[in-house]
Order: C-alpha cells, then sequence, then structure tokens
C-alpha cells in the first residue's frame, strides 16, 4: 500500500472514531449519569451505582400523564397526517408541471414555518371557533407539517411506481378505485409503514410546536423542558435510558420481520 493510500486510510477512520464518539460518548455519560446515587447528574462525582431515579419516575404522575398525552397525540397525528400526505402525494402525480410547482411548494410550506407560528395561528385560528388550546389543538398544528414529510415520502414512491400497471387495470374494466386498491395501494405498502413510524416520532419528540398550541396541558416532551428550567434532575437521564431500550428493542424486532418478509418472499 502507497504512503497516500495509508494516509487515506488513517484520516477516514480518525474520522469514523471521532464521529461515533460525538453521536454515543452523551449517551453514554447520559446512562452513567442515570445510575449514580447523586444529584445533579454527574459522572465526575460518583456515589454508587442506584435505580431510585427509575423509581422516582415510576411515582411521577404529571410525567405519566405527560406520556399518555404524548401518545394519545402521537397516535392521531398519525392517523391524520398519513391520509394527508399520500391525498398530496397522489394529487401531484396527476398535476402538470407548472401546476405541480406551485401546489408542491404551499404543500411543503409547514417544513419552512416555524413551529412556534404553527402553534400560534393554530391556537387563534380555532379559538374563532369557541375551541381552547390543548390536545386537539396540538394535534392539528402537529399534523400540519408532519403531513409535509409524509407527502415527501409519497411522492419518492409514486415515481419509482410502473403506471403501466394500473393503466393494464384501467382498460381491463377496473374502477380507478379498485385499480388503486388492488395495485397502488399494496405498492405503497413499505412507504405507509415506515411514513406512520415517522410520523409517530415526529409528533411524540416534539417539542417547539407543541408547548405553543397545548395550551395548559402538557406533554411528556414539554414536561422535561419546564423542569430542565429549574435545573437537570437524575431522572431525566432515567427516562432517557429507558426511551434507549425501547429504540434497540424496537430496531431489533424490525430487523427481525424484515429478514422473516425476505426469506418468505425468497421462498415464494
Amino acid at each position: 500500500m502507497t504512503r497516500t493510500g495509508t494516509g487515506s486510510t488513517f484520516v477516514l477512520r480518525l474520522y469514523m472514531g471521532l464521529f461515533f464518539a460525538y453521536m454515543f460518548l452523551p449517551l453514554g455519560v447520559m446512562v452513567a449519569a442515570g445510575v449514580n446515587d447523586y444529584s445533579p447528574p454527574s459522572i465526575t462525582v460518583w456515589q454508587g451505582f442506584t435505580l431510585r431515579w427509575f423509581t422516582e419516575f415510576w411515582t411521577d404522575a404529571r410525567m405519566w400523564s405527560g406520556l399518555v398525552n404524548s401518545l394519545i397525540i402521537a397516535v392521531a397525528v398519525m392517523v391524520l397526517a398519513l391520509p394527508m400526505g399520500l391525498s398530496g402525494a397522489l394529487l401531484l402525480s396527476q398535476l402538470g408541471r407548472r401546476s405541480a410547482g406551485i401546489v408542491y411548494t404551499v404543500m411543503v410550506s409547514p417544513l419552512l414555518t416555524p413551529g412556534l407560528i404553527i402553534g400560534i395561528s393554530t391556537v387563534i385560528l380555532w379559538r374563532n371557533f369557541g375551541t381552547t388550546a390543548g390536545l386537539f389543538t396540538a394535534i392539528l398544528a402537529q399534523s400540519a407539517f408532519i403531513a409535509s414529510y409524509a407527502m415527501l415520502m409519497f411522492m419518492a414512491r409514486l415515481q419509482r411506481q410502473d403506471h403501466t400497471l394500473e393503466e393494464a387495470a384501467l382498460d381491463l374494466g377496473a374502477t380507478r378505485a379498485r385499480a388503486f386498491r388492488r395495485i397502488t395501494l399494496p405498492f405503497l405498502k413499505p412507504t405507509i409503514v415506515t411514513a406512520a413510524v415517522i410520523a409517530f416520532l415526529q409528533s411524540f419528540e416534539n417539542y417547539n410546536t407543541t408547548i405553543f398550541s397545548i395550551g395548559g396541558n402538557h406533554t411528556l416532551v414539554t414536561e422535561i423542558g419546564a423542569r430542565m428550567r429549574f435545573g437537570i434532575s437524575p431522572m431525566i437521564n432515567a427516562i432517557g435510558i429507558l426511551f434507549i431500550l425501547v429504540t434497540v428493542i424496537c430496531a431489533v424486532l424490525w430487523s427481525l420481520l424484515r429478514q422473516r418478509e425476505r426469506r418468505r418472499e425468497a421462498a415464494a
């Protein structure tokens, strides 16, 4: 190997090492502080291993109510955002280039709008209809921009579709609804699952839009943000550890399901 090749390999390995350290070192610090019997969170002052911060979370009623609200909002946003995003993608696929450009700009504009603007404008709009800020307005505010994410994913998938299959079905007498149900919808199934997961996670972890649209209610994220203004408790680290465990478990299950599906497709 030449000196140039050796130097490039060293730089690449150094970059990868720094990258993974940047990604995982904060997580390691958070995990260590979450099981350290010392408050505020610290890894330099070690007072022994403990699980009492997990116990505090388990007995914290406000955190649990925030978690329930987060789940309710996330599921509702997922149910709203996916049909909205799919409808937008289907509409854009049927429009001409000039019209599609205008409509596309309008539909992706929520992604470029600050979260506080979306949250405040949603509250002001629905106040005119006698609806006070709460879970309902938070759901609508989040759906406004999360639907745009879903639309972009559906658009990318639809661009890969072989439209001759749908045209052949129409020529054979199928209605557009039947052709969509039998051809387009199965083709979109992987994207539907992916968009649902992303919409759920985007909603669950959202702070900016939620804090300005939820009024006197709270989610788990907004409650954590409110408490961090008065100092960080190791209980927040414990919550982070639990979310890491849930994420790893879900990732492993997803990988196993994908492998099972691929083996089934290969056998067929």
